[in-house]
């Protein structure tokens, strides 16, 4: 029997929960919550009485979870030309030049941008805007780990950019550094967290104090930094 995927609703607190229920040859039960609401996953024949016991039992880390992905800042883009675009913390839009040509201009809230007398679809502008953020966040990132990295008494280590949902970033032990390239979006203290932390496991490849101890070398109050970048999904 192929995997079933259904919409189903639950009452927690008093609140209906809307959930995506995905059953398939599993064994157990699983929650997960992200971007898109509630997913449980669960064996076949599972009964939704049982289902609901369990989202009750979890009542409590589900409403809690939720809340927190609402109050997320959305990085999500529209691909339009009255759009802004975040270029590290700071909107930016599809602006004419005097050849004619289009090109990403700082957008200030007192003053509206021009109407643009052109016609580009979704698609080109999709195409255009993410090609120059590729170039923004590559030269940005190199800079930021030439600059970090000397402090740490490493190496430049080599990078590229990935389009991961859920990480900011990642390092291997071969030494090679991975960076979302949705991080040029965010201010650039949240940027260099992120640089700090990946290159911190190039000395420490986990979690402990010690490597704690050194993204504090190059990031004082790393806490309310990792914190503000928690807020946005």
């Amino acid at each position: 029997m192929p995997t079933q995927t259904v919409t189903q609703i639950t009452t927690l607190g008093g609140q209906a929960i809307p959930y995506t229920l995905i059953r398939s040859r599993r064994r157990s039960i699983g929650l997960q919550i992200g971007q898109h609401g509630l997913r449980i996953s669960a064996p076949l024949h599972t009964p939704l009485s049982h289902i609901d016991s369990v989202l009750q039992q979890k009542a409590g880390w589900i409403t809690k979870k939720l809340a927190q992905w609402q109050d997320k800042k959305s990085l999500t883009l529209d691909w339009s030309l009255d759009s802004t675009y975040p270029l590290l913390g700071e909107p930016w839009r599809i602006a004419l030049k005097p050849t004619g040509e289009i090109a990403m201009a700082q957008s200030f809230d007192h003053e509206p941008p021009q109407p643009l007398v052109i016609a580009l679809t979704p698609r080109q502008i999709e195409i255009f805007v993410m090609s120059w953020y590729q170039q923004q966040a590559i030269d940005c990132f190199q800079q930021r780990i030439e600059l970090y990295a000397p402090k740490l008494n490493l190496t430049t280590p080599p990078f590229r950019l990935s389009q991961a949902k859920t990480r900011w970033g990642s390092c291997n032990s071969r030494g090679f550094i991975t960076l979302n390239w949705r991080l040029i979006q965010l201010p650039l203290h949240l940027v260099d967290y992120v640089v700090a932390h990946e290159l911190a496991h190039l000395i420490e490849m986990n979690h402990s104090k010690a490597f704690w101890a050194v993204v504090e070398k190059v990031c004082p109050g790393y806490r309310v930094v990792r914190r503000e970048l928690k807020e946005y999904g």
